[in-house]
Parts: structure tokens; C-alpha cells; sequence
């Protein structure tokens, strides 16, 4: 039994300290990453510590029709999380630290400026394409932004695409700083 016990606290041990590491060679992730889960106050937290993969709750996973975890990738050296619903959908949230809703380069043809909450953003899907893919850019202030960009597995219904990458943006917006 003792020797059952000291397995099970070796595991925890292992467990917790592995929790927040990268992949071989990099640097632990940040410890300070706490965002609002819904009902809560937000807690403020820069974009540099912003986890990708932390704004869609298992909650917020279900109302967007989600039901895979995401998976943490880099785009262009931003953070960002993808979640692929098979045979669906796929969903990518980027955290670009270095580039506000101005500084994106966005065809004008296929932008419509929005509100997402109280923030500005764009919705831009290209309607003559009809490829089934949208994305919400949601501004965090001037020099950063959150990018959620929709696919629909058969690449078609981009105002299906369109819903759902809303619908997500409204899930995320409440919980960037």
C-alpha cells in the first residue's frame, strides 16, 4: 500500500511539473494566464500572455459546436490554437502581438467593419469566392489583434462559415485584455 501511495505521488509530481512546459528545448510557458471562464470578473491580462487555446472554455467549445480540445501551433511567429471538428469544420484562433486591426492586410472588397462586444473588428469573407471560409479580426488596442478564422471541411456555405466564426468571436472577445 505504502509503495502504491509514493507511485501515485511520483505521478502527481510528474504531472503538475510537466504541466505549462513546451516542447523539448523551450521555455516554460507563462504561469499567468488566468482569462474569465464566463460568469466571473475578466482578469486583465497582456497580450503576451495571452493562450490561444485558453479563450474557448469546454462551455464555450459546446455553444460553438466544438467538441475536440485544441491544439497549440505558431502562425508567422503568433501564438495561436486550432481545433478541427473532423468531417465539420475547423476553427484557429492567432494572437498577433504585433499587429492591430490597421496594420492587417485585408482586401477591402471582402472586409465589413463590425462590433464584437464593445471592440472593433472586421469580418471578412469573400462572398464571390464562396469557399466556405470567414474570419473575425477583433482589435486589442493598437498594435495587437485576435484572429478567428473558420473553414468548413467541404469548403462551401461561407455564410455558415461566417455564423460560426461570430459565434466564436463572441465566445473569445470577453476574455481578451
Amino acid at each position: 500500500m505504502k509503495s502504491g501511495l509514493s507511485a501515485l505521488g511520483v505521478l502527481i509530481v510528474l504531472t503538475v511539473s510537466a504541466c505549462g512546459q513546451g516542447a523539448a528545448g523551450q521555455a516554460p510557458a507563462p504561469s499567468m494566464e488566468t482569462v474569465s471562464t464566463g460568469g466571473s470578473a475578466a482578469v486583465t491580462v497582456p497580450p503576451a500572455v495571452l493562450d490561444p487555446c485558453a479563450l474557448l472554455d469546454p462551455k464555450d467549445r459546446s455553444t460553438a459546436g466544438i467538441n475536440v480540445l485544441g491544439v497549440a501551433k505558431e502562425i508567422n511567429g503568433a501564438r495561436a490554437c486550432d481545433w478541427t471538428v473532423p468531417a465539420t469544420f475547423g476553427v484557429t484562433i492567432t494572437v498577433d502581438e504585433k499587429n492591430g486591426l490597421t496594420d492587417l492586410e485585408v482586401a477591402r472588397k471582402t472586409a465589413t467593419k463590425t462590433k464584437v462586444g464593445g471592440r472593433d473588428a472586421l469580418k471578412v469573407a469573400d462572398k464571390k469566392a464562396a469557399d466556405g471560409t470567414c474570419a473575425v479580426l477583433l482589435g486589442m488596442g493598437e498594435k495587437a489583434s485576435v484572429q478567428i478564422d473558420v473553414s468548413n471541411t467541404n469548403f462551401t456555405d461561407t455564410p455558415l462559415a461566417c455564423e460560426r466564426a461570430v459565434t466564436v468571436a463572441g465566445l473569445a472577445e470577453p476574455k481578451l485584455p
